[in-house]
């Protein structure tokens, strides 16, 4: 199975390189050139095997989310020249993530099993259920690591560490419910339900900017909406569509990143079955079919595509 596990390009100007979880970054002066990769995290480690086309999907699924935003909020992207790159403008990143949660799902249904009833400072009301709506969506930040886990943070601790200005804050908060009701409506129109996400937000010329990807797995949660009441009733699980089965079947083989486990290794079949419900929360989420792509050889038509756009830049 043909996959992008990692890049190493020199391109014309390069002044910096950057390689992430999942994405490779090159910096040319005040452009980003961002290569999503076929790895894939869970728990913060990169697990050992890339997944055929996760890379094009993540890409493709953010530009298209991002041109659908950006009425509501400006973002860095300049161009999608390749399946797996996005080219964009260079922010200063604000060391703050922006998770927003409509229902009691995955990390927030973990502490709310656990007895703790606040998560970021945000009260939890009784007698929820996992899964369960939210009254209206809740803000819960975390602070961007550079390394290792990231951290439940709070609205005060941010303002009180001075990670954010207020004024920068309360407009991350504005673009963040806005763009959870955009991606809600969206989603909606799919027969989906927007579980949860995260925004990730930066600095460019004083102003803020939506950077890096937008609703798509690596970051996102959707159930089916078809039957989710029914489940919900029945206290059955829900039919979603994110990489939580991911860090189940984690979980279920004896790993959650913790200190002395051991990674599992992942049978094709199983990685074969990542790739399969990557393409389908594309199609799903978009309304698009995915187009496989057959080049023989992915890191040269990434830099010949990648190139090219520079050019016209």
């Amino acid at each position: 199975m043909n996959a992008l596990a990692e890049t190493h390009f020199q391109f014309p100007g390069q002044t910096a390189f950057y390689r992430g979880k999942v994405r490779d970054v090159y910096s040319i002066g005040d452009v980003l050139v961002m290569v999503a990769s076929d790895r894939i995290s869970a728990f913060d480690h990169i697990l050992p095997r890339a997944i055929p086309h996760k890379g094009a999907v993540l890409n493709q699924i953010a530009a298209y989310f991002l041109q659908a935003t950006s009425d509501i909020c400006p973002n860095w992207l300049i161009s999608a020249p390749d399946p797996n790159v996005a080219i964009g403008l260079r922010c200063e990143p604000v060391r703050v993530e922006m998770v927003i949660r409509g229902y009691l799902a995955g990390h927030a249904a973990r502490t709310y099993a656990s007895g703790l009833r606040t998560l970021c400072g945000v009260s939890l009301p009784e007698g929820m259920r996992e899964n369960d709506r939210f009254p209206e969506p809740i803000i819960t930040p975390s602070t961007k690591a550079e390394e290792g886990h990231d951290e439940d943070i709070s609205r005060e601790e941010i303002l009180e560490r001075g990670l954010v200005s207020p004024e920068h804050y309360a407009q991350m908060e504005a673009y963040t419910r806005a763009l959870f009701q955009r991606g809600t409506e969206m989603a909606a129109a799919q027969g989906l339900i927007l579980v949860d996400t995260k925004y990730e937000f930066g600095l460019k010329d004083g102003r803020i900017l939506l950077m890096d990807e937008i609703h798509t797995p690596d970051s996102s949660r959707y159930f089916y909406a078809e039957g989710y009441e029914e489940r919900q009733q029945k206290g059955e699980k829900q039919r979603q569509l994110s990489k939580e089965f991911v860090r189940e079947w984690l979980i279920a083989n004896g790993f959650q990143g913790k200190e002395g486990q051991q990674m599992p290794v992942m049978p094709d079949a199983f990685v074969r079955e990542i790739s399969d419900r990557y393409i389908e929360l594309f199609e799903r989420v978009t309304g698009r079919t995915f187009v496989k792509d057959t080049h023989a050889n992915i890191i040269a038509r990434i830099e010949e595509n990648v190139l090219e756009a520079l050019n016209q830049i």
